[in-house]
């Protein structure tokens, strides 16, 4: 390592940590006493970002950047692969450190370990922090050491535990002599993928540290009492939202974790079912730090055969929101229009193309990387091999959820359908008209247009998947 005075610089990489509070490897730069360099990178990862969530990384840096700039200091932006362009910053700035949050998906890793190999290689020290999870994936195990592949016993093994205390934004940050270059982020063009639709995404976003914190402070306030009651009633409105601040590190699990601990502790009765909800997104990232194929392959052995269509004219109409099913095509359009679907709405219309279209659910879960706000790697892939069958902790095979049903169960009055289906109405409300607004001029799509006819019977698809569901058990047992 190299002998350097205390005015050598440390970079301080964010990636998806947009935040200053409870930041562990900006805490540890402040506390060296050294320079500051903040840094983000446009690099390999951000280049493979679907639109939206690239949008909304976009939205994120902005204010990141303008927090930064209250307290002194500057957020640097450079494009380019991680190790080249940090190897170039090291040398402009003289640094002597660079620090990073962990991330936990295969790509991530993959980057992480190239970049600390030739920072090391070079003398630099490269130090990484405990990243996105309330514990560190290798500290939950079974028994017998093994990661945990079922939620339920994954849930009681960190129920109890103690995630440690938030740490707070350092009161400063000291600015190095000479600040380096910066690209200008509307070169970037990272809303350029979005189109139009940036407007739109636009009026459903709520971005940055300050605005999640308040958000969680509503939350806790106002609706976590009915979470349990109310959360799958998409029209309803008692979920937190939080998915879009906690995808892009806008505010640290820890934070959301404390106050669900505070609201339990104080007699909330709904911070239980909100805690372990919470969890599901870290049971999620853990699968996917020890099944790094969690996004690309069938989790559960046997299914590789299982004959799903690949793309396909249905699919093409469920990603359009037209498939002739409202409940479906509400929640498609949602997502279209806002960014975000709600958790209900996301398993009814992954069922949908998993099972009736029998198509495969990587179909989905490419679509809903390219439109979502919240797009977050592990939760996504979990959520489709869930509904799917092939995943861990896997919906039963017979669990085909009716559109209709889960309509008069959770959208009795029709106000979700009533938000985001125009057609056969004289007076549709915006944010229904907004999606013909949002969507390429290339799909042609008229709110006065006729709404579709279904795509396939309800009856027929779910005979169709249960008849391929049971051969595939049939072929496994022989």
């Amino acid at each position: 390592m190299k002998d350097v005075a205390n005015d050598a610089p440390v970079i301080l990489w964010f990636r998806r940590d947009l935040r200053l509070g409870d930041h562990a490897a900006l805490t540890a730069a402040a506390a060296s006493g050294r320079p500051v360099i903040p840094v983000f990178l446009h690099d390999e990862t951000v280049e493979v970002l679907g639109a939206a969530a690239k949008w909304r990384l976009g939205e994120g840096l902005a204010v990141l950047a303008a927090g930064l700039g209250a307290r002194g200091a500057r957020l640097i932006l450079r494009r380019g692969a991680a190790r080249e362009v940090l190897l170039r910053l090291v040398a402009e700035t003289g640094a002597a450190a660079v620090h990073w949050q962990r991330v936990y998906d295969r790509e991530g890793i993959a980057r992480d370990t190239a970049v600390k190999a030739a920072l090391k290689a070079e003398g630099i020290l490269a130090e990484s922090f405990p990243g996105a999870v309330l514990f560190e994936p290798w500290t939950v195990a079974t028994g017998a050491g093994a990661p945990h592949s079922v939620y339920s016993p994954f849930w009681r093994a960190v129920r109890g535990r103690d995630a440690g205390v938030a740490l707070p934004e350092p009161e400063s940050l000291r600015p190095p002599a000479t600040w380096p270059a910066s690209d200008m982020r509307a070169d970037w063009r990272m809303a350029m993928a979005v189109d139009r639709g940036a407007a739109f995404l636009a009026r459903h976003a709520t971005v940055g540290e300050a605005a999640a914190r308040a958000r969680l402070e509503g939350f806790v306030a106002e609706r976590l009492a009915r979470y349990p009651s109310e959360r799958d009633f998409p029209a309803r409105g008692a979920t937190s939202g939080l998915s879009e601040n906690l995808a892009w590190g806008e505010i640290s699990p820890r934070t959301v974790w404390a106050a669900g601990l505070r609201a339990r502790e104080e007699g909330n009765p709904g911070a239980e079912k909100f805690l372990s909800e919470l969890v599901w997104r870290e049971f999620a990232w853990h699968l996917m730090y020890h099944h790094p194929g969690l996004a690309s392959a069938n989790w559960r052995a046997g299914w590789d055969s299982f004959p799903w269509r690949g793309d396909n004219p249905e699919a093409e109409r469920w990603r359009r929101g037209m498939t002739g099913e409202p409940f479906v095509d509400a929640a498609m359009r949602e997502m279209y229009v806002t960014g975000r679907m709600h958790n209900r709405a996301r398993m009814i219309a992954a069922s949908y193309l998993t099972k009736h279209l029998m198509t495969d659910w990587r179909v989905g879960l490419a679509w809903f990387a390219e439109c979502l706000t919240d797009w977050d790697p592990a939760a996504n892939a979990m959520g489709w091999q869930w509904v799917a069958g092939c995943g861990p902790d896997a919906a039963p095979y017979f669990r085909i959820f009716n559109p209709g049903t889960q309509a008069e169960k959770f959208d009795p009055e029709g106000r979700y359908r009533g938000a985001f289906l125009a057609e056969g109405r004289a007076a549709p409300p915006a944010t229904a008209r907004d999606y013909f607004a949002a969507v390429p001029r290339a799909w042609r799509l008229r709110p006065d247009a006729r709404y579709p006819a279904p795509a396939i019977a309800l009856a027929e698809g779910r005979a169709r998947a249960l008849r391929a569901y049971g051969q595939r058990d049939r072929a496994a047992a022989e």
